[in-house]
């Protein structure tokens, strides 16, 4: 695939977005098994549940289940979660092409940044979260070094999908 117009680019930034995008939702996932960002009460109603709360959808549709293996999975949080970890893969994989510097870290300076603008700005100022001061320590090291873990991660599929579909050797 050749990618030498801004349309080319943007319409391959946007795939490989999407798929770095769900590598990086599975990756954070699995980051928060170890070092679950928030205490099981604080997680009763979790963030992406709480949004939606507060944009007017109910209790009942935000902890809406599916059953897996016997085990209820909260799907609505699931949609949210994949949904903004693709739009922002998406979002960073469309400035890489354009603006490399966002590599910085290999993406893990983006993720850094995408969890100052959400959980130290937009969530507490929102009331979605408590202010960045009444978080526990870890929930704050669960989430910043999830976020730079799962944005370097998204960044190593973005450079050898891209690599693998142009046939272009981007390097670090």
């Amino acid at each position: 695939m050749k990618c030498e117009t801004v349309k080319d680019k943007i319409i391959l930034a946007i795939l490989l977005g999407l798929i770095a995008g769900a590598i990086c939702a599975i990756t954070k996932f699995g980051w928060e098994i170890p070092f679950p960002p928030r205490t099981a009460a604080r997680d009763l109603i979790n963030p992406p549940q709480e949004i939606l709360q507060q944009l007017g959808f109910s209790f009942n549709f935000t902890h809406t289940t599916y059953l897996y293996n016997g085990s209820p999975r909260p799907i609505i949080s699931f949609i949210m979660h994949f949904g903004f970890s693709i739009t922002f893969a998406m979002l960073y994989c469309i400035i890489a092409e354009f603006k490399p510097g966002v590599k910085l870290w290999q993406g893990a300076f983006y993720g850094l940044v995408v969890w100052f603008a959400f959980h130290v700005v937009l969530l507490p100022l929102f009331g979605t979260v408590p202010a960045p001061w009444h978080q526990p320590l870890a929930e704050h090291f669960s989430e910043i070094t999830g976020h730079m873990f799962c944005f370097w991660v998204a960044e190593l599929a973005r450079r050898d999908l891209r690599n693998r579909f142009t046939g272009q050797i981007e390097r670090v």
